[in-house]
Formats: structure tokens, C-alpha cells, sequence
């Protein structure tokens, strides 16, 4: 009986930690090792801002682009579910705004750069730190995807340094 104990609760716990999430890191360990030594940012907050950064990008680029930047960086949605969550803050007002008066790309483009800054503060970072991960980004980029990804996030990126 107690062998038959022994190995239901070897069972359970492999299934307990087959089932427990990886957390984002593991897969994106070159980009945020890159940006936890260049910067001397936490784990959390290169996940965070890189996830920012990749969010705004997202929101630039046409489904066609995006897809060719995630298969060269598989870890992109991840990072972007791990970017602090926008709670109706500025972003959301220059949004609001911007929509009253027409839309358009400006207004969009707005209500990103006004995102990225409350989620960079969010993580205790000041808004400077988005041009500093920037171009960190976009060398990981070129070494995962090539000069063709590289390209396509320098291209709404770089306006950011």
C-alpha cells in the first residue's frame, strides 16, 4: 500500500509541474539577459518594457509584418502579456481624443508613445529608458530575424530613440 502511495504522489506532483506555466524569461532568456546586463534592469522590468515596446510595435505594424517578426521571435506574445496592462491613464484619454478629432495615425501614434511611458513607469522606470531598450531591441532582432525583421521594428521603432 505504501508503495502504491508512494508512486501516486510522484504521479501527481510531475502532472502539478508539467502543468505549472514557464514563465516568459525562459523563452526569451537572450533578449532580457541582454537587457538585464546592458541596462542593470530586473528580470520584471526588461519583460515588462521590452513587452511595451513589442506591444507598440504590434499595434504599428500590418498582421503580415507582425507575423514575420514573431516567427522570428516566437517570445513575443509572451512578452506582450507580461507588459504592465494600460488602466484608462493618459493613453486612454489621448485615444479618446484622438478618435473625437478624426483618428488617424498621429493620434494613434500618440496614445502608443503615452502608453509606453505609463507602463515604463509602471515598472519603476522613467520614460527615458524606452530609448535605451530600443536599440537593444532591435539588435536582438537583427541576430534572431535578420536584417529583413530588424527592418520592419526599426521602422516604428526607431523614432523612439
Amino acid at each position: 500500500m505504501k508503495t502504491v502511495l508512494t508512486i501516486i504522489c510522484t504521479l501527481a506532483v510531475g502532472l502539478m509541474t508539467a502543468a505549472t506555466p514557464t514563465p516568459v524569461h525562459a523563452d526569451s532568456s537572450g533578449l532580457i539577459s541582454m537587457l538585464t546586463s546592458q541596462l542593470g534592469v530586473t528580470d520584471k522590468q526588461a519583460e515588462g518594457g521590452s513587452g511595451a515596446l513589442l506591444g507598440y510595435a504590434k499595434d504599428q505594424l500590418s498582421d503580415d509584418d507582425y507575423s514575420k517578426v514573431t516567427d522570428a521571435m516566437p517570445e513575443t506574445e509572451g512578452l506582450i502579456d507580461s507588459a504592465p496592462k494600460k488602466e484608462g491613464g493618459l493613453a486612454s484619454q489621448l485615444g479618446s481624443a484622438s478618435s473625437l478629432l478624426g483618428g488617424g495615425d498621429k493620434g494613434k501614434s500618440a496614445a502608443g508613445l503615452a502608453g509606453l511611458a505609463e507602463s515604463f513607469s509602471s515598472l519603476g522606470l522613467d520614460s527615458d529608458m524606452i530609448g535605451q531598450f530600443t536599440p537593444i531591441i532591435l539588435d536582438y532582432a537583427k541576430s534572431a530575424g535578420g536584417e529583413t525583421v530588424s527592418s520592419l521594428l526599426g521602422g516604428v521603432l526607431q523614432g523612439l530613440l
